[in-house]
């Protein structure tokens, strides 16, 4: 799969940032569907849409595109801070796209990142550009990968071969009631399901996610109960379908 554009690249692209941004959103707009529904395409936003490049013209889902060289795992930079969180409050974070390319301009990996796998404690603050800069004071973000479960990297491309579309789907479609959880609460349930995760077995108990406890804590330093909400947590999880109950303080993850 290669990012072959249909539009000639003439002297408005000078930089290979632009004439990446023009190559990756020309070849979404062409090749990908909505992971959301079963629309085949996705359509492209209004030029100058900020932290917006994509809708589903019938789910009216909305993604916002990375395009990369180079791949990490942990973390990949993003617009300004003050505006992320503020999107985060108010629920109107899009899905990310994080599309991988090569030097000779072919796919490596896209993932999709459901928007409601973003909370405050995926953000990370960068610190103020420095006097001398053009944007003097700005503060920008990054986004922490490494702090997001597995449940919310859904690949669509992985090296350089192509997903299964039902595959994306069925993955998308197994997390999306945790939209129907308000912002300030779906945080503290997608911090808990990662953790859970980072366990890496499918039984687990209740003494085993207390481990975690000061992490948790540290993530959410205004709240002073935090076994009690690791506990409210769990039964959420059950409740949206992604875990069992087995027995008392012993879970089966789905």
């Amino acid at each position: 799969m290669n990012l072959q554009c249909r539009h000639e690249l003439g002297s408005a692209y000078t930089s290979a940032s632009q004439v990446a941004r023009v190559l990756t959103e020309d070849w979404c707009t062409r090749e990908l569907y909505c992971p959301a529904c079963a629309s085949n395409r996705l359509s492209a936003s209004r030029v100058n849409t900020p932290a917006l490049d994509f809708s589903c013209p019938e789910c009216e889902q909305l993604f916002q595109l990375k395009g990369l060289k180079k791949w990490n795992p942990k973390k990949i930079v993003d617009a300004g801070y003050e505006a992320m969180i503020r999107s985060i409050r108010a629920d109107r974070i899009p899905n990310l796209l994080i599309l991988q390319y090569s030097r000779d301009w072919s796919i490596q990996n896209l993932m999709v990142i459901p928007r409601v796998f973003f909370s405050e404690s995926v953000i990370e603050k960068r610190p103020p550009l420095g006097p001398g800069a053009r944007r003097a004071g700005w503060v920008g973000c990054n986004i922490l990968l490494s702090q997001i479960p597995e449940d919310g990297k859904i690949n669509v491309v992985s090296a350089g071969r192509e997903v299964p579309q039902r595959y994306v789907r069925d993955e998308y479609s197994r997390i999306k009631k945790l939209a129907e959880l308000p912002p300030s609460l779906r945080g503290w349930t997608v911090d808990v399901l990662r953790v859970i995760r980072e366990l890496r077995k499918p039984r687990f108990s209740l003494q085993d996610l207390y481990g975690f406890e000061a992490e948790l804590k540290n993530l959410h330093p205004k709240n002073l109960n935090v076994r009690p909400k690791i506990r409210q947590q769990l039964q959420v999880l059950r409740d949206l379908g992604l875990l069992e109950f087995a027995s008392p303080g012993n879970y089966i993850l789905k």
